[in-house]
């Protein structure tokens, strides 16, 4: 039985490979239709403005339940006997914290304390007449998005399917993932792949990828929309207790992000070799989603025995591609060979790349074929990647005990963001860092503009009129009614004297 199985795998795959030279089927076009309108889900005949659509993710009933959540853990942890003040966290103070994460995600200071450093060359004068250093260091130390009379709940289960290792970010992060998908709807080209949060707690979640720059942390697979990074849903990999189908985690994984109810059909999702197999992008093709990925050539059902693949020796702009049906198998020499699937692209259309190449020690662009699932991938697969880039520009993480606080700094990254992303589709007025900047100011309650404090040096008296040398004009050139005596004492008193930056007598 397995020679028997073997032989049938072999045959799979009797036909070789096709070079670039020989015309491909262009596959049925997926007609678009999303089920609301592609682009922010908002009213238009209203205006907003940053600390609008961040509460459109952090809402007032969310940062309700949070303060709820915090207050009840502050509560036991003082119940268990720490030994610091304590009261009860409202929804506004809440949201001038929020206020300050922010800032200390812009203005970048080695530790905590630094922030409240008073009398120092160094010192920043902001937070200080916001909240108080304990009090801000008492809402960090209580943070909690869950109940902590549920998490002993919880905490009883583990060694059991029952358990839930995400309990304590759950309420949170199924508020935030609804508002993402609530608020925006995403353009037809979306692009799927991995993003990192960085940290090294001992939980049995986190990851290590040897690719990412951040190597250590949770794992969460994200939806993205490629033409402007707008998170549009997310997951957090729990690690191999998670519940599966027998298809696989990255099947499982795309098939869990893309919900054709929510998005409607016709969209073209874009992947890495991590996800893309024949299996999966003929099931998308099913539910009327296209996909095109790179992929790994042991993958099952991949064409690993036909001839006249690419060789060692083969040029550079190589191609050879076969087609089972809608999917295409597209292999194309670069610096290294570059394998992509898709059902959504011919093999070749006639596109070319520019490339640095050496002859005889000269350097010149040269113009080589490239295929048209390559281009398309180029194209949009950094969706994820510009959304982690823009997370990344003012981002409010830094080091701290517990690692469901790394989730919640996430979530307000990705609120911040997503707010921006969407102020520029509607706006388009402010940079990233203005952005920011406004929306600090709004959660804390204080103005943008601070005036200018005048030096004290300014405030010197100075002659009211030019000097004169004409004896007669001496004692009555330039006098007017001092507006000290006046206001002060009642007296209409006049002087030569005026103040250099107040400009009165």
């Amino acid at each position: 039985m397995p020679v028997a199985k073997k032989a049938r795998t072999n045959k799979q795959y009797t036909q070789t490979w096709k070079a670039e030279t020989e015309v491909d089927l262009v596959p049925q076009t997926l007609r678009f239709m999303p089920a609301r309108e592609p682009g922010p889900q908002l009213w238009s005949t209203d205006s907003y403005t940053p600390l609008t659509l961040f509460k459109l993710f952090f809402t007032d009933s969310a940062v309700s339940t949070l303060c709820y959540n915090t207050n009840a853990q502050a509560a036991r942890s003082l119940a268990r006997g720490r030994k610091y003040k304590w009261t009860d966290v409202s929804v506004s103070e809440m949201y001038r914290y929020f206020g300050l994460v922010f800032y200390m995600g812009m203005v970048k200071l080695s530790s905590i304390n630094d922030y409240w450093r008073q009398g120092s060359l160094f010192s920043v004068p902001f937070p200080a007449t916001i909240m108080s250093r304990d009090r801000y260091r008492t809402i960090s130390w209580n943070m909690h998005m869950s109940h902590p009379a549920a998490d002993k709940e919880n905490d009883k289960k583990k060694g059991t399917d029952e358990y839930d290792r995400l309990f304590r970010v759950k309420p949170l992060m199924d508020t935030i993932r609804l508002a993402c998908k609530t608020i925006y709807h995403p353009r037809r080209n979306l692009a799927v792949d991995e993003r990192m949060v960085a940290c090294k707690a001992n939980t049995g979640m986190t990851q290590y990828m040897k690719a990412k720059p951040t190597k250590w942390g949770f794992k969460l697979f994200v939806l993205a929309d490629s033409s402007n990074g707008y998170t549009v849903d997310f997951s957090v990999y729990t690690g191999k207790n998670s519940v599966a189908t027998g298809n696989g985690l990255p099947y499982d994984t795309v098939m869990s992000l893309l919900d054709k109810k929510v998005l409607g059909s016709g969209y073209h999702v874009y992947m890495d070799n991590f996800y893309t197999s024949p299996k999966l992008l003929t099931d998308l093709l099913d539910k009327k989603f296209g996909a095109c990925g790179t992929y790994r050539d042991y993958r099952k059902n991949s064409p690993q025995n036909a001839a006249n693949s690419l060789t060692k020796n083969s040029p550079r702009g190589s191609i050879r591609w076969i087609r089972n049906g809608p999917l295409v198998f597209v292999k194309w020499l670069d610096t290294r060979e570059v394998s992509v699937c898709s059902t959504i692209h011919p093999a070749y259309t006639g596109d070319t790349v520019q490339r640095r190449v050496k002859a005889q020690d000269t350097w010149s662009v040269k113009a080589f074929p490239c295929p048209a699932p390559v281009v398309a991938y180029n194209q949009y697969m950094g969706g994820v990647d510009l959304s982690d880039q823009l997370l990344q520009y003012y981002t409010t993480q830094h080091k701290t005990l517990k690692w469901y606080r790394k989730i919640f700094l996430h979530f307000l990254d990705i609120a911040a963001t997503n707010s921006y992303t969407m102020h520029k589709e509607l706006y388009g007025n402010l940079t990233h860092k203005e952005f920011m900047e406004q929306l600090i100011a709004e959660l804390c309650g204080v103005s943008l503009k601070i005036p200018q404090k005048r030096a004290s040096s300014d405030h010197v008296p100075v002659p009211g009129a030019p000097l004169s040398t004409d004896a007669r004009k001496v004692a009555s050139s330039g006098r007017r009614i001092c507006v000290h005596c006046k206001a002060v004492n009642g007296k209409k008193q006049q002087t030569p004297w005026k103040c250099q930056a107040c400009d009165v007598h």
